[in-house]
């Protein structure tokens, strides 16, 4: 037999991941979703000036390591320069990099209970200490936050504006007051995966040099490239030229490159599906007041419901949408694991999700 040397830590680590798939989903029942609303993908589709270019790009080359042209664009679209700019695999490939760089063993890092799951996991994978604190009314709470980094002495914090799984969010001025308290040699996190989908003000107007954060936003959601995988970081170009020492050179494919490019450089596109998001919100809002249940406000691509009960309530209320092919997903921790989870989707998708609600609903309360 042969064994696997592996380290220590990687041998410590539970066999799990941060979310299964709904194709693993669709695999173990033998039958495909009617409507996949749990994984907060963009059903609206990209611009099709970005699937144009992605079609005509030659395949044949590896893409360019320093994702040149796509800085460039992002630099000037964001009135910075691009040594602030690095591009990854999604939010999630640069959350892994930046765990690499600087999380060893024991160090303490910060986050919210029940926040966005695949940060805690690269914290896992790098040995780090997590520290939690808990959400204050569906809200991450930043002071809360920034209080335990000082007790800590944590060297990252975690913060999403707008919230995933809770569609919440705090406005920019509201957060760089807070970050008054972020305490020093201790970098803040600001995943903005969501930003597009926000209220003006949403984002903190800062300095791209601020050493205090670093910024993450991606092209999975409003710009509907999560296929393509493409995210970036705006950070102090210290930080950013500190990325080159851990990251994957060739990480970014050619294709994913000019699709993004041409994506941000379609603003029409993007105040089409931002219209069509805000229009899904509304419907779904709706579906939930008609059976009974509470939307919460959203400033993202999906609207969480409060079911009424507790955790396990909500969970059965899942299992009986997806038992009849409504994929949806719902938070992790209590309280507000009280809540589904709902992306944005079609006409079609939400008449489906409609039609199945009542029913789940019922199986739900028979227990």
């Amino acid at each position: 037999m042969t064994h696997f040397r592996l380290t220590p830590l990687a041998q410590s680590l539970p066999s799990t991941v941060p979310f299964v798939g709904p194709e693993t989903q669709e695999r173990a029942a033998h039958r495909s979703f009617d409507a996949r609303l749990g994984a907060n993908e963009n059903v609206f589709g990209p611009s099709p000036k970005a699937v144009q270019a992605m079609a005509a790009t030659s395949q044949w080359m590896y893409g360019d390591p320093e994702s040149f042209d796509l800085r460039e664009a992002l630099a000037a679209h964001h009135s910075v320069t691009p040594d602030h700019i690095i591009v990854g695999e999604g939010i999630d490939g640069l959350l892994g990099y930046l765990a690499r760089l600087m999380v060893a063993p024991g160090d303490a890092v910060v986050t919210s209970d029940g926040a966005y799951p695949t940060f805690n996991y690269h914290v896992a994978g790098f040995g780090g200490t997590l520290h939690k604190v808990p959400y204050k009314g569906d809200h991450e709470d930043p002071i809360a936050l920034f209080s335990k980094a000082a007790e800590v002495d944590a060297k990252l914090v975690y913060l999403a504006n707008p919230d995933n799984p809770m569609g919440s969010w705090h406005t920019g001025s509201d957060l760089i007051k807070a970050m008054d308290a972020l305490p020093k040699g201790c970098l803040l996190i600001l995943d903005e995966a969501y930003i597009d989908c926000a209220p003006e003000g949403t984002a903190p107007t800062v300095e791209g040099d601020d050493p205090r954060l670093i910024r993450m936003r991606t092209f999975s959601k409003a710009h509907g490239l999560a296929g393509a995988r493409v995210g970036y970081a705006i950070g102090a170009p210290d930080l950013i030229t500190a990325f080159g020492k851990v990251r994957n050179h060739f990480g970014m494919n050619r294709a994913a490159q000019a699709g993004a490019l041409a994506a941000l450089q379609d603003a029409d596109w993007l105040a089409h599906v931002k219209a069509q998001i805000t229009a899904s919100r509304e419907r779904i809002a709706q579906i939930a007041t008609d059976n009974g249940l509470t939307p919460l406000p959203s400033a993202a691509n999906f609207v969480a419901i409060d079911c009424g009960g507790d955790g396990a309530f909500a969970k059965a209320v899942l299992d009986g949408l997806v038992a009849r092919g409504i994929f949806v997903r719902m938070p992790f921790a209590a309280p507000q694991n009280r809540c589904i989870r709902v992306s944005c989707g079609t006409q079609e998708n939400l008449d489906a999700f409609a039609k199945a609600l009542p029913n789940a609903l019922e199986d739900a309360k028979k227990g």
